[in-house]
């Protein structure tokens, strides 16, 4: 079952989503933003402004997510203008950035991160990626620019929404199979095997 604004809340004051927002915002100090914080059946994560990466081309190299080469990923300049702190992901490119937010996951809960509408419609795509039960950290996050211009993705602002699917405790959870993706920081994690 899908959890509620009401469950979210509480489990935040437990230390599920540190920073927790407990209200849906759109306006920060009277700029608009992309929102973020709790809704009704979700919570808006924003991108942290800490690092963005895309994946470029190496002639001669294939992305292997079993030996990923870091030289494959650069880094990309944090922008600001009067609308926000901002990345550029160029025209058809990949991305990675991470959550602003912290998260520790209950054994009883996987999160989905789901792409917001407001990025869907200039043709940005967040990767569907589950955060397992008892997951701790930053989540890393995927993006694929789908359109022919280039987008921007705001920092400090709602990037993606997470979905909270309870059931029953499972036996053996990401924290107790000591998952390689544990304890993630506020930095883009690579593939790891």
């Amino acid at each position: 079952m899908i959890q509620n604004d009401t469950w979210i809340k509480k489990m935040a004051s437990q230390g599920m989503i540190v920073p927790f927002e407990s209200n849906l915002i759109r306006r920060v100090e009277e700029l608009p933003v992309i929102s973020f914080g709790l809704s009704s059946f979700g919570y808006d994560i924003r991108l942290s402004p800490k690092e963005f990466r895309v994946f470029r081309h190496i002639p001669g190299t294939v992305v292997d997510p079993k030996n990923f080469n870091p030289d494959n990923l650069e880094p990309v300049q944090l922008h600001t203008d009067e609308n926000g702190s901002f990345f550029i992901l160029p025209a058809h490119s990949y991305g990675l950035g991470v959550a602003l937010e912290k998260l520790k996951v209950p054994d009883d809960i996987t999160i989905l991160c789901i792409g917001k509408s407001s990025y869907a419609r200039v043709g940005l795509i967040a990767n569907l990626t589950p955060a397992e039960a008892g997951w701790r950290g930053y989540l890393t996050l995927e993006f694929s620019n789908s359109s022919s211009a280039d987008c921007r993705i705001y920092a400090n602002e709602g990037v993606v929404q997470l979905l909270f699917l309870k059931g029953e405790p499972c036996e053996v959870s990401y924290s107790s199979r000591q998952g390689k993706y544990q304890d993630q920081g506020e930095e883009v994690t690579l593939a790891r095997v």
